[in-house]
């Protein structure tokens, strides 16, 4: 039943956002993201970049959060919106989905190289991926590159399968939850975002005496913002140098990257998500 309640608000929110884009046409430039994190945070997080792109575009911005991360990659394949924040395996789902129509503009520095963690309670006994046999273990998003995709895919390569040796498996859903899922002691141990678990310590939200990581993974590609490849070519030419005209060295620039948790953006390229395709399909998630 929760199932159906998140699939159909979802599609309530497509279905909003795209009553939005045939009253407005191209007035408006429509922006929307993975939902990470809470939708509160999200807003937070992404209304300064929206107004920097309203200002730099000259067009009405739009951002819209959505309910899940399928959510966010019908969006952008039904042209609902303009622009999306994806993790590289939502990124990679949206352009199987297009068939081949979703184009990469730009990372953050951070994205290539990025790296999940595993936590779990201090007092765990938990102390390396082999441990968590027999455990209750929460991912975030099935669709989460950092908190599912990756995390299981190094988990397999250390001969560990998740639906054979964990007691149960959990989908929080979001990378914040998933932290409060350990804290709670409704799971033994987790995997997330490296960037949300050191915000959540940065900003004393967790209390890492009790419950802190065992495992950090190697590096991968991850995030992007992403277009339609409908999209005329000189505006995303134009979308893409915005993003990487954000100047640290400008102090409201410098606040809009570090709201996204990103130094500066980067170019990106569709062969950056190649790998994380291929172990998404090795993983059976494909």
């Amino acid at each position: 039943m929760n199932l159906t309640r998140r699939t159909l608000s979802a599609l309530l929110t497509c279905a909003a956002i795209g009553m939005g884009s045939l009253a407005q046409a191209q007035t408006v430039f429509r922006v929307t993201t993975i939902p990470e994190e809470a939708a509160t945070e999200q807003i937070r997080k992404f209304t300064p970049l929206a107004s920097y792109l309203e200002q730099a575009l000259g067009m009405k911005v739009e951002f819209t959060p959505v309910n899940d991360y399928p959510a966010a990659v019908e969006a952008l394949v039904n042209k609902k919106v303009d622009l999306v924040w994806f993790g590289g395996f939502t990124h990679v789902q949206a352009n199987i989905r297009s068939g081949g129509k979703i184009v990469p503009l730009a990372q953050r520095e951070e994205d290539t190289k990025f790296q999940s963690v595993f936590i779990a309670k201090t007092d765990s006994g938990i102390k390396s991926l082999a441990d968590m046999k027999g455990k209750q273990v929460s991912f975030g998003s099935q669709s989460s590159t950092s908190g599912h995709l990756m995390p299981r895919s190094f988990l397999l390569a250390a001969n560990i399968n998740p639906e054979k040796d964990f007691r149960r498996i959990a989908y929080s859903g979001a990378h914040d939850a998933t932290i409060a899922s350990v804290v709670s002691g409704k799971v033994d141990a987790a995997a997330l975002d490296i960037t949300v678990w050191r915000k959540f310590v940065s900003e004393n939200k967790v209390d890492t005496k009790a419950v802190d990581v065992f495992y950090t993974t190697p590096g991968y590609f991850n995030y992007n913002w992403s277009v339609h490849a409908d999209m005329p070519a000189d505006m995303q030419a134009r979308v893409k140098a915005v993003l990487l005209a954000l100047d640290p060295a400008n102090p409201q620039h410098a606040e809009i990257l570090r709201l996204n948790r990103a130094t500066r953006y980067i170019e990106t390229k569709p062969e950056n998500y190649k790998g994380l395709e291929a172990a998404a399909r090795s993983a059976g998630l494909l």
